[in-house]
């Protein structure tokens, strides 16, 4: 059967600072190269394929945390984590690229709102809960917050402005070839600013384990050849392993009775960001990096909310032989209503650069009763009728709780840490090299 889809950082030492690699000006392409990388079909494999195909995607994510948790000690950690969030994503752009060529709309939105919401819904809330069992277990007692770095503050505000715009594409109904344009233009301005924070501390190479710490200690060239490896190696394994991994895992949801949309909306999203759970799991159970962990999360949300939702209407067009807008039903405009929403509190929550235990417990349970409730078909009864309103409730709450948080913040009950932190690193770091440029 197939399925059918048509604390304030320090500057590094001087000789950490001769060490930096300057990031090119052709890495800013790389957004565009990466809307063409999906490949171009998912065929539905045997069962057993999961066996070889989960063991190589968890090694490819093993490897690019690797390589971004040694590159950021040379270039911005924003920047490594911009990096791994490429290749992290490949899965889902490989999903979504076949919808798209397929004019298969009716599953797009589907695909890319249950993505996204599984990031801020299951994923934030579980770094979280790893770190502070982590924290529980080694310190003997409840960790309440993950406090972001400093430098943070550039992913918070990237996540605001990519939300901003996600905005204007609910209210206009449509995506276009044009907002495609907009999309990818924010995230290549949000990249340059990343390009211009400063790498980290060389002081913290000695919390690092056995296999980055030894990429950073080793000698120039070495480190470069082996973190540019590191790369590649987990970003073609990534790439190869795509299809295989989730066309197994389509095999076994058929063989189960999934629904195709259920398995779209779902099963392909939670596969798909297998890679970057994995990462993010591996640093948040150092309960030291677990903000690294999330920031590698924010990332991807960011990589999605532009590059993944611009690559849909230029594949769309392209199938189309003519540019030709992606125009939502009432059902695409409710869910990605509820995903602007969930990512609006996201968001908030992190503008004061912290995680609070109860704000990931919100994001966890919110997300978990539309979860539990959205496969139930609606039917008399309460808990039919429930599910076939939840979508809607849960909207409102999340706009509700979103309008509350934006009171407090106006009423100087929590600080807009980010916007102050952004505009003193624009000062430090951003306006000192336009001026050197100058």
């Amino acid at each position: 059967m197939k399925l059918s889809l048509s604390d304030p950082r320090r500057q590094p030492s001087s000789s950490w600072r001769g060490n930096q690699p300057q990031p090119s000006q052709t890495t800013l392409v790389m957004p565009l190269l990466l809307l063409m990388l999906a490949v171009p079909t998912i065929r539905q494999m045997e069962p057993s394929a999961a066996l070889w195909a989960t063991p190589a995607i968890l090694l490819a994510a093993m490897v690019i945390a690797w390589a971004a948790e040694s590159a950021q000690f040379f270039i911005a950690q924003g920047f490594a984590l911009a990096i791994l969030a490429w290749l992290q994503t490949l899965p889902e752009f490989a999903v979504e690229a076949v919808l798209a060529w397929r004019q298969r709309t009716d599953l797009l939105m589907a695909n890319l709102t249950g993505s996204l919401r599984l990031l801020t819904g299951l994923g934030w809330p579980m770094i979280y809960f790893v770190a502070a069992a982590a924290h529980r277990v080694r310190r003997k007692k409840p960790l309440k917050s993950i406090h972001l770095s400093e430098e943070h503050c550039v992913e918070v505000l990237g996540l605001f402005a990519a939300l901003l715009y996600a905005m204007v594409i609910y209210v206009k109904g449509t995506l276009t070839v044009w907002d495609g344009l907009i999309l990818v233009l924010i995230y290549a301005i949000y990249l340059m600013i990343l390009c211009k924070m400063p790498p980290q501390e060389a002081e913290g190479v000695e919390e690092l384990e056995v296999i980055p710490r030894t990429i950073v200690k080793s000698r120039r060239p070495i480190r470069i050849a082996v973190i540019t490896g590191l790369f590649v190696i987990g970003g073609l394994l990534i790439y190869f392993m795509a299809e295989p991994f989730l066309g197994s895992l389509l095999a076994i949801s058929v063989a189960l009775g999934v629904q195709p949309f259920v398995f779209v909306q779902w099963v392909a999203p939670f596969v798909s960001e297998f890679p970057e759970k994995v990462s993010a799991f591996y640093w948040a159970r150092t309960i030291d990096r677990a903000s690294m962990a999330l920031m590698n999360m924010v990332s991807s949300n960011i990589n999605q909310w532009t590059l993944l939702a611009a690559m849909l209407p230029i594949l769309y067009s392209m199938s189309c032989g003519t540019p030709t807008p992606i125009v939502f039903d009432q059902q695409q405009e409710l869910e990605l209503l509820m995903t602007i929403g969930q990512s609006l509190v996201g968001m908030m929550f992190l503008i004061n650069m912290r995680l609070d235990w109860w704000e990931a417990t919100v994001l966890f349970t919110l997300w978990g009763v539309q979860f539990v409730l959205s496969p139930i078909q609606p039917g008399p009864g309460f808990i039919r009728t429930l599910a076939q309103h939840i979508h809607w409730y849960v909207t409102v709450a999340y706009f509700a709780w979103f309008v509350l948080g934006f009171v407090r913040y106006l009423t100087g009950g929590r600080k807009l840490e980010a916007f102050h932190l952004f505009g003193r690193m624009w000062r430090e770091h951003i306006r000192p090299q336009q001026a050197a440029v100058k």
